[in-house]
């Protein structure tokens, strides 16, 4: 064999090899959101789709543990397969029905009250299942150590929740009900406290004036009546 026609058979097999191999893991689940999906807000609709891998038997359902922060009565089926039913379990929910037609994917929507404020991503590990009993464990994370994992969990990468705002505080001015403080011509405030306490101090010594001038009125007049 001449070496032309070697490499070109080498580089047959070697495609063909990655074609085998890449088969099964190009299979998976995927999730999106149908229009915004912003951490902290709801309630919105998420898309699975759920690829068949298997060419003799149909999927009849599938297995999600919902990420933390989604509570599984938060979680209500808006679209799905002919017959499929959910129903909520410890850490999230079960989607089953009468199975697909073999080798067909499966497609479901489910309306989430409101999606948590932290994370940006939110991760729906999930176990799909055919007719004949298999399984397909869609459920390993993506890191850094494993960035393409053979299993993929379906991710949903959100945007970050909107930053709180704080509400602004009263006008003091506005607040204040009481009469304000008089001013004189160059602008700055009297003491009307100041002002109320002279006056009264004022018609005190006024009144003590007057009894004390009217004693000695009566003393007087007193003393010329009992003179010889």
């Amino acid at each position: 064999m001449n070496p032309s026609r070697r490499a070109a058979l080498t580089g047959a097999s070697a495609v063909a090899f990655l074609l085998i191999g890449s088969g099964p893991a190009a299979a998976h689940v995927e999730v999106s959101a149908e229009g915004s999906a912003r951490a902290g807000t709801g309630p919105v609709t998420l898309r699975f789709h759920a690829e068949s891998e298997s060419s003799s038997a149909g999927i009849t359902g599938v297995r999600t543990r919902l990420p933390e922060g989604i509570a599984p009565e938060d979680v209500a089926l808006a679209d799905g397969p002919e017959g499929w039913e959910l129903t909520p379990t410890a850490d999230g929910f079960e989607l089953s029905g009468p199975g697909l037609p073999a080798g067909e994917d499966a497609e479901y929507s489910l309306t989430v009250e409101l999606l948590p404020t932290n994370p940006t991503e939110l991760v729906f590990p999930t176990i799909q299942v055919y007719s004949d009993g298999t399984e397909d464990a869609w459920i390993e994370p993506i890191t850094d150590d494993v960035p393409e994992p053979e299993k993929p969990a379906p991710v949903l990468t959100v945007t970050p929740a909107p930053e709180e705002t704080t509400a602004a505080a009263p006008n003091s001015a506005a607040a204040d009900t009481s009469t304000p403080a008089p001013t004189t011509s160059a602008g700055t405030q009297v003491d009307s406290t100041a002002d109320i306490d002279d006056d009264s101090n004022a018609g005190t010594i006024a009144l003590i004036a007057g009894v004390v001038a009217a004693l000695a009125a009566g003393a007087w007049f007193w003393g010329l009546r009992r003179r010889p």
